[in-house]
């Protein structure tokens, strides 16, 4: 039997669920791969593969750093940016006001503080000083953004060629930068956080690497919320410009007398110069050093195109001069003291711009001062230290001139006509006659010059001598006077009584403590050369004290009505007119006939008193005439003993060229004097010279001293 599934195909999943059979592939030909031609060879050695890698990583590097840096910078930029005002709240940048002093005539003569004539803008001033701030502080300012590299470089070049650090000398500054830096980068003055002023403005001149990166930061932000004559006019209201000038119109009202709208080519040179060395480079400091600095500031003018040739040639040939008021450059001893006199948050730390009307007399004041420099280029030997002071006022204590030392033109230095307190000496005794006149005693009331000693509590017996160390038996009061005796002064004092002396002296305005011992009466006591001339002012106008004074009114800058007037002025009566004219008549005296002949001048009638102290360490000659009072004081700061020279000697020399000077042009008045009664004018007589006794000096300056006084007949004191 035949086995049934012989020859069957056993049953597949394809047909048991019916799938079509898979169709047979045909095989494909397999591809014909081609034969690669061999890889290059990297051209150039492992070096220079290196280095190209290195400079892609550089760059990668770099501009992925230099963005980061970017938007740090566009960050700082936006944060200065922010805090930058509106340009008009800058212009004005002083930390103080100003003070400007006028003299009788209402004449400039002294400027203290910081002056600033006003805001000014790159528009209003003169082109010319636009043009010649530009070219000589930053050519390229309307074409750079804040900062000048080439600038920077050709500095940093510069200062290392001259053995400088990069940063020291030469900066390289654009005006933004020098804004920024007048801006003291936004950090405004508080007096509270710093020692003083100065030690701020240091601190904003710093040129340390990070200060200057702020600085840069500062001007860009600067010139990202300004525009560039917004800046300009910044810089130019704000830059020191010497002498006290602050902004481009202080400079011109001080050194020019014009505003900066109408400044010229050559003083626009020389304001311009002032921003490299502004106190060096002043016109009121160096005229001559001025005028070459703004000449090569022309030329860079003319090479920029701002001038022609011919206009710089022009300029450079004809410089501006100085304003009457800038020339004057006097009353510096004065302008010091009315500012001690006002209240000191009007003078010396006022925030205000203040105006000052004062009692100068300009031409007073130079004849005060060509007289001290006469005396002592003609009279004073070479080197020598000694000093001298100088005070003219009128009759009611309005001081008119002052010098303080032999430097007449100095400022802000040790004043001696109010500063330095000295013994008197004789120049004390008019005011122990002015006591015994007052109480009924006569010009020709007599005493015994005879000697005479004292035992003073605690001290012993004090024997006061003449200078000559005479004794004139019975004298006069006038007599007394005249020949400055010492001993008569004495008796008439302790006669009278030392208190009613010290009384009649403090009431005419000598102000130091007075000596409570018999040498009250030989000038003992100290006093200022100011004290003293008020004091004697009070004697010419009839008897009534004054006080000295220099200021008129103040008032602030732009104001009609004052703030405040003078503090000085006649005040109370002392002596009466009777005593006073009496007083004048000895006093005349002194001079015409005594120990002051040396003041005679122009044949006018000239009171006074001179005065030696002990070892004569002080010499003094003050006196009057109908028309002004004049102090003049001599001796060394340092008390040493002046050598052949007496109350009656140099003193009154200077008394003599600065009174004769100060009277030119005006007529001869008399005195206010009046003889006593009972005074008759004798006719000299030619009576025989009379030997009379004398100590022999025993050295030889007290032989030279005595052979002066025969010399000049009579003797100084």
């Amino acid at each position: 039997m035949r086995d049934s599934k012989k020859g069957k195909r056993p049953l597949v999943a394809d047909r048991r669920y019916g799938k079509k059979p898979k169709k047979p592939t045909t095989k494909k030909a397999a591809p014909v791969r081609r034969k690669r031609s061999p890889r290059k060879k990297p051209t150039g050695n492992i070096l220079t593969r290196l280095f190209r890698w290195v400079l892609r990583l550089i760059w990668k590097i770099t501009w992925r750093v230099s963005l980061a840096a970017c938007a740090v910078l566009a960050m700082f930029v936006g944060y200065y940016w922010t805090t930058l005002p509106d340009v008009n709240t800058l212009l004005d940048g002083r930390a103080r006001g100003s003070v400007t002093l006028l003299d009788r005539d209402e004449q400039i003569f002294a400027r203290r503080g910081d002056q600033f004539g006003g805001a000014v803008t790159a528009q209003s001033v003169a082109p010319a000083l636009r043009d010649a701030v530009v070219a000589t502080e930053d050519k390229r300012f309307y074409r750079h953004f804040g900062l000048s590299p080439r600038g920077i470089a050709s500095a940093v070049r510069i200062n290392l060629s001259e053995g400088r650090g990069p940063l020291s000398g030469h900066g390289g500054s654009t005006i933004t930068q020098q804004t920024a830096k007048l801006l003291c980068l936004g950090e405004e003055y508080v007096a509270a956080d710093w020692e003083n002023e100065a030690e701020y403005v240091a601190d904003c001149r710093r040129t340390s690497i990070q200060r200057k990166a702020k600085e840069a930061i500062y001007a860009l932000a600067m010139e990202a919320k300004y525009s560039k004559d917004e800046i300009l006019s910044i810089y130019l209201n704000r830059a020191y410009m010497g002498g006290g000038a602050y902004g481009a119109e202080a400079a011109a009202q001080r050194y020019f007398g014009v505003p900066a709208s109408d400044v010229n080519p050559s003083q626009a040179a020389m304001i311009a110069g002032l921003l490299t060395a502004p106190s060096r480079l002043a016109p009121t400091s160096d005229l001559d050093r001025s005028h070459a600095r703004a000449a090569t500031i022309l030329r860079l003018m003319g090479e920029q195109g701002y001038l022609s040739s011919a206009e710089v040639a022009q300029w450079q040939k004809n410089p501006s001069g100085l304003a009457p008021a800038a020339r004057r450059n006097a009353g510096g001893y004065f302008a010091d003291w009315v500012m001690s006199t006002g209240p000191e948050f009007f003078t010396r730390n006022t925030a205000e711009d203040v105006i000052i009307r004062t009692t100068l007399d300009q031409r007073l004041q130079r004849a005060a001062e060509e007289a001290v420099n006469f005396v002592f280029e003609n009279k004073v030997r070479e080197g020598s230290k000694a000093q001298a002071a100088v005070v003219v006022m009128s009759a009611d204590g309005a001081v008119r001139a002052m010098v303080g030392g032999r430097e007449t033109r100095a400022s802000g230095v040790f004043n001696r006509a109010i500063q330095a307190e000295r013994q008197t000496g004789s120049a004390f005794k008019p005011f122990v006659y002015a006591a015994a006149l007052e109480l009924g005693h006569s010009p020709l009331s007599t005493v015994d010059d005879a000697p005479m000693t004292i035992d003073i509590p605690g001290s012993g017996p004090w024997s006061p001598r003449n200078y000559t160390n005479n004794y004139r038996g019975r004298v006069t009061l006038v007599e007394a006077l005249q020949d400055s005796l010492n001993i008569p002064a004495v008796k008439v004092s302790e006669s009278v009584g030392r208190d009613l002396v010290r009384r009649v002296a403090s009431d005419f305005g000598i102000e130091s403590d007075l000596a409570a011992g018999p040498a009250l009466a030989l000038g003992a006591s100290e006093s200022t050369l100011l004290d003293m001339t008020g004091a004697y002012a009070g004697i010419l106008n009839g008897g009534s004290s004054v006080t000295p004074y220099g200021l008129v009114d103040l008032r602030l800058q732009g104001d009609d009505a004052p703030l405040m007037g003078t503090g000085g002025g006649i005040r109370e009566r002392v002596i009466g007119d009777k005593a006073a004219a009496e007083l004048i008549w000895m006093m005349e005296k002194v001079v015409s006939q005594g120990t002051g002949r040396r003041a005679q001048f122009g044949g006018r009638e000239i009171a006074g008193k001179t005065g030696t102290t002990q070892a004569a360490r002080d010499a003094w000659f003050i006196g009057f005439t109908a028309d002004y009072v004049a102090g003049v004081w001599m001796g060394y700061d340092d008390n040493t003993p002046l050598t052949g020279v007496t109350g009656g000697g140099l003193p009154a020399e200077i008394w003599r060229e600065a009174m004769s000077r100060v009277h030119e042009g005006l007529p001869a008045r008399g005195l206010p004097m009046r003889a006593p009664d009972g005074f008759q004018v004798q006719q000299p007589q030619q009576a025989p010279a009379q030997p009379r006794q004398r100590e022999v000096p025993r050295t030889t300056e007290g032989l030279i001293e005595m052979l002066v006084r025969e010399i000049l007949g009579g003797g100084n004191r």
